[in-house]
């Protein structure tokens, strides 16, 4: 297995860093504070062809490999989650899903605008009372001649009151329990669709994120995506690709917290010299880095699977367990090296803390990661097909 980057990747890095030093990491601070970012982020992202990294040309992306995606979601995270987590689900939810289940017609009408960055998709799954037991939604989907009826609430969506369509799962026959979910394409304009942001959260805090309401929503069967049933491995296949940025972008704010750890350690002295000099914050120091680089080595190790046309469930659940622990580790002895100064705003430590919660909880808790490795070693659970994979690259037909 090759992890060394090509040219692209190297320039694609350097191009998204100066970005995030140029246009995030001055403003954060203020964003977090008021609650949204500038909304010019996004054209700028779609200008750097960033929402479509890892699509297709043919569907208006720029045909790039899934660990250029990875890239991309190192870098945006070691501005802020925020910015990660924006990509995460309009690509990594979205985005990916329509590429991997999505007919030729959904294709042309939202994987390529959304690609280009001319729209914003998101993805809704969790309900109130429907998180890690995906089964126990309460969303149902009702035929209707050509059109299905949607009722039921999805909370704790990112890009909430921002995206201008939802992947949405919802019952179609509840007797079948998860066999009987299937997967639909919602756009904002539908009557009795409604949003409503979550107001006061502990981390993210410049990313909107909150609930969806359907109240007899009118949905074309022309926007089910995939069969009647398919949609507990639709949801599946999609949380593949979802950690799978998690994950990556974990790595960047252990990244984060390494320079600002580092710069701190190289000018605060304590008992006659630099912090940077004892041993317990070296301790701390090294233990950033071992993380950071087995994650980016779980990472890649995943995202070349997914080149490959491989399924990757195993491996990302790894990496998007280790990395976001590792993450949230590697913020707290942030904090910790900063002493009182890490409590504070005054330095960006306190709110990597805050950030690195989220990602140990969203797309499989830690819990549930644990549970699944478990399985795999015992021989309780198979990686089963999901039937249709996301397409090899490089892409064909280009």
């Amino acid at each position: 297995m090759n992890f060394s980057f090509s040219e692209e990747q190297v320039l694609l890095r350097k191009t998204v860093r100066q970005f995030v030093d140029n246009e995030i990491i001055p403003h954060i601070s203020e964003w977090d504070s008021k609650g949204s970012f500038d909304p010019a982020i996004w054209k700028r992202l779609a200008d750097l062809g960033l929402m479509g990294v890892c699509i297709p040309e043919k569907y208006g992306g720029s045909g790039m490999d899934y660990n250029a995606l990875a890239i991309v979601c190192e870098e945006l995270e070691r501005g802020d989650t925020t910015f990660r987590t924006a990509v995460s689900v309009h690509t990594g939810l979205n985005s990916m899903t329509i590429l991997q289940w999505g007919t030729e017609d959904q294709k042309q009408k939202f994987l390529l605008p959304q690609a280009k960055g001319e729209k914003i998709g998101a993805f809704g799954l969790t309900e109130p009372g429907a998180g890690s037991d995906v089964a126990a939604l309460s969303t149902t989907a009702v035929r209707e001649g050509d059109d299905y009826i949607l009722n039921g609430q999805k909370t704790w969506i990112s890009l909430c009151d921002t995206a201008d369509h939802f992947i949405v799962f919802a019952y179609t026959d509840k007797s079948k329990k998860h066999q009987g979910i299937s997967a639909f394409i919602v756009e904002r304009s539908r009557e009795g669709f409604s949003s409503k942001a979550i107001k006061g959260k502990y981390g993210i805090r410049a990313g909107n994120t909150g609930e969806l309401f359907f109240e007899d929503v009118r949905i074309p069967a022309a926007n089910r995506l995939g069969e009647e049933g398919e949609g507990f491995k639709i949801a599946m296949a999609s949380l593949d690709n979802g950690r799978f940025t998690v994950a990556a972008g974990a790595c960047g704010l252990i990244s984060a917290c390494l320079e600002e750890s580092v710069r701190y350690c190289q000018t605060r002295s304590t008992f006659g010299k630099l912090i940077g000099e004892h041993q317990l914050v070296q301790q701390m120091i090294a233990r950033m880095e071992a993380g950071y680089q087995m994650s980016r080595l779980l990472v890649y190790r995943a995202g070349e699977l997914k080149n490959q046309g491989v399924r990757n469930t195993r491996e990302t659940s790894l990496a998007k367990w280790q990395a976001c622990d590792f993450a949230n580790r590697a913020a707290d002895d942030a904090v910790q090296i900063h002493g009182a100064y890490g409590y504070s705003d005054d330095y960006p430590v306190a709110r990597f803390l805050r950030n690195s919660k989220a990602p140990v909880i969203y797309e499989g808790t830690r819990e549930i990661h644990t549970i699944m490795q478990a399985e795999y070693v015992l021989g309780m659970r198979e990686d089963k097909s999901l039937n249709r994979m996301l397409p090899k690259w490089p892409f064909e037909d280009q």
